[in-house]
């Protein structure tokens, strides 16, 4: 080390200037300078932490630091309590940067602590931003009283256990909309209105809400008057979507009014009208683009090689982040439980996946890989006892041949197997059977190579069993009862309307139908009638709908003034409160109720037949009147007629006389002229 003497002076010479910046030199220590809003920049507030007693305090604490230490180092903190030394749900942190501070309200807020428990984190400095923004002259707004809506459930109280459907007719001229109620003979109006909708009728999933569209958004309908409940301003909104406990409803409009801020797809909340979320509809996205699981705890969205799914507890991204699923093309959740399923092309060398994911801990449960795809449909069990997966692929790399293979994985059982069926045929349609374990899938060359084939889905490692193949089928679409083992086969619009109403439990053809050109089939709620119509949308013919029985016997035809139909939409009914147990109780004493329902049957056939009759006869004396009325009005006319035509005559007669006496007159003086 140098020595230096107390006279060395190192000071800098006269007229020395310093080439190098404060920020050169000290940049780092700058950068930490104190400054008058460094504690308020730095300074955050954390709310809806949980209130605890003194004693759980300490602990508490831990747990918070642990939380908020992740995002920067910690300078400060603050807990402030009562009176009673109860800690009041809110605390402050100071972070040593600002940078720190932005990181931890950006990723904190909406953190998830516990099930009652959702961090809402702010800057402190935003408090002055929101507070200058009040109005001086604030007033508090007035408790509105509560109205009561009504039961948007009463008419399951009908005592004949009458469903109800949705009808539109006499399109385009007065476009009339009506609920109507199932009863024998013929349906009975229970609301008729004139142009209710601009386009159609939509029900809740579980009856409670009939949507209708309009140019200005959506509205909801209910009670036994079927009032107003709600509307929703969406400017042209075209389609719906509830879910499923009917707590949200999403509304699509391809109107997009900004197009740096679109709200093509919004999440609206039923009970008070909210919007709670919008998004962006993707141009390759099918409806519905937002998709509910099983209770409207979670919903999922696609996006460019993402899936995101975010909690409807606070319409925020789970975990903060989506999951990364390059070339993801659908998905679907199960029906039952906290499980998603979706499925990926090949990508290079890597083959095409489907996948199920446990939520919301995103671990893949389910993998299933195969090389050459082209397309996959999927497909849950209505109980989720299953997930059916038709995969469509090359035989070779040639892609001249393809078959298809439908993959079912059992859900319900350990590790959850798989099994698969291949159909070296083109597949048409195919379907799962709710409430049991059968597989139907229409498959052939159309027109008249068709068949359609039911398979029994094992469990335990058994392969499927085939139980029945129908050949020379002239169907296109499949129909399954809402009951499970009853099922329709159907040739929808270019098969001419061939029906076949097939009892699975032992493969039995119990009818066959026939309704020319049909657009739809659809199934009552309970499986007792199924309904197919010709819609005036599709044909301006004959159209209409028919209503059968399970057993495809014909009980009714739409009645005459239903001309130029457009739509048939059953009412959903909310499940069954019985459990399982109380379910087979009643089935076993079937025989003691069958008796009182026979009865009971007899009595409204008769009733209606009665009234029918009634009808009939009111008809026929209305025309009888009518024909008397008509023929007294024929013989007045007739009457008045011939008074008119011997008026006539007469006044003919003479007024031929008068000119044959002016005749001779002019005769005798040309005479004597001569």
């Amino acid at each position: 080390m140098a020595d230096f003497d107390d006279d060395d002076d190192f000071s800098d010479p006269e007229g020395f200037e310093e080439d190098i910046s404060d920020e050169e030199l000290l940049g780092d220590l700058l950068k930490k300078r104190p400054t008058l809003d460094t504690d308020e920049d730095t300074l955050v507030v954390i709310d809806n932490a949980p209130k605890v007693k003194p004693e759980l305090m300490e602990k508490l604490k831990r747990i918070l630091k642990k939380v908020v230490g992740k995002f920067g180092t910690i300078i400060s903190e603050y807990y402030p309590v009562d009176e009673n030394n109860i800690f009041k749900g809110y605390f402050f942190i100071e972070y040593a940067t600002r940078e720190e501070a932005l990181n931890a309200v950006k990723t904190c807020d909406g953190y998830k602590l516990d099930k009652n428990n959702i961090f809402s984190v702010n800057l402190f400095t935003d408090f002055d931003q929101y507070l200058g923004k009040l109005d001086s002259k604030w007033v508090e707004p007035k408790k509105e009283e509560f109205v009561e809506i009504g039961n948007l459930r009463s008419w399951l109280l009908d005592p004949d256990c009458h469903d109800q459907f949705a009808v539109i007719y006499d399109a385009p001229r007065n476009n009339m909309n009506a609920i109507c109620r199932n009863t024998p003979q013929e349906p009975s109006i229970v609301c008729e209105r004139k142009s209710w909708t601009d386009t159609y009728l939509q029900w809740s999933p579980l009856g409670s809400y009939l949507t209708t569209f309009h140019a200005q958004g959506v509205a909801l309908w209910g009670t036994d008057e079927f009032k107003r409940i709600g509307k929703f301003t969406h400017s042209r909104a075209t389609l719906a979507d509830f879910s499923p406990c009917e707590r949200y409803i999403v509304t699509l409009s391809n109107v997009v009014d900004n197009p740096n801020d679109p709200h093509q797809v919004i999440i609206w909340d039923v009970r008070n009208g909210e919007m709670k979320r919008s998004f962006k509809k993707l141009s390759n996205e099918e409806w519905p683009v937002i998709k509910w699981s099983f209770d409207g705890k979670y919903f999922a969205k696609k996006g460019d090689d993402v899936l995101s799914i975010y909690e409807s507890s606070n319409f925020g991204l789970l975990d903060k982040k989506s999951i990364v699923v390059r070339g993801i093309k659908d998905f679907s959740w199960s029906p039952s439980d906290y499980l998603i399923s979706y499925w990926v092309p090949e990508l290079g060398e890597l083959p095409s996946k489907i996948i199920i994911t446990r939520i919301p801990s995103r671990q893949e449960v389910a993998t299933k890989s195969r090389h050459l795809v082209s397309e996959c449909k999927l497909q849950w069990h209505k109980q989720g006892d299953y997930l059916c997966v038709k995969v469509d692929h090359w035989v070779n790399k040639s892609k001249k041949q393809q078959v298809s293979c439908f993959e079912l994985f059992h859900a319900r059982e350990n590790e959850i197997p798989v099994d698969s069926i291949e159909i070296k045929e083109p597949v048409i349609d195919f379907s799962l059977e709710p409430n049991g374990s059968k597989l139907a899938i229409i498959h052939g060359e159309p027109p008249t190579r068709i068949s359609v084939s039911f398979y029994k889905i094992n469990e335990k490692g058994t392969p499927p069993a085939k139980l029945k193949i129908f050949e020379k089928q002239a169907s296109n679409n499949l129909f399954w009862s809402p009951a499970g083992q009853f099922i329709v086969l159907a040739g929808l619009k270019s098969m001419d309307g061939q029906l076949e109403f097939i009892d699975t439990s032992d493969m039995s053809l119990m009818n066959r139908q026939e309704h020319t050109k049909l657009t739809d089939i659809t199934w009552d709620p309970t499986g007792r009638y199924v309904v197919s119509s010709l819609s005036f949308w599709s044909e301006k013919m004959d159209t209409g709908f028919i209503m059968w029985s399970f057993q495809g016997k014909l009980l009714y035809r739409s009645p005459r003034y239903m001309e130029r139909f457009c739509q048939f939409v059953w009412r959903p009914r909310p499940p069954s409160l019985l459990s399982e147990e109380d379910i087979k109780t009643i089935k076993k004493d079937f025989k003691k109720y069958q008796y009182l329902f026979e009865q009971k049957d007899r009595s409204i056939k008769t009733k209606a037949s009665k009234g029918l009759m009634e009808k009939h006869k009111k008809e026929t004396e209305d025309f009888r009147a009518f024909q008397e009325k008509k023929k007294k009005d024929i013989l007045r006319r007739q009457e008045m007629h011939n008074d008119y035509m011997k008026e006539l005559e007469s006044k003919l007669a003479s007024s031929n006389e008068i000119i044959e006496t002016s005749f001779l007159v002019k005769e005798k003086r040309e005479k004597v002229d001569v």
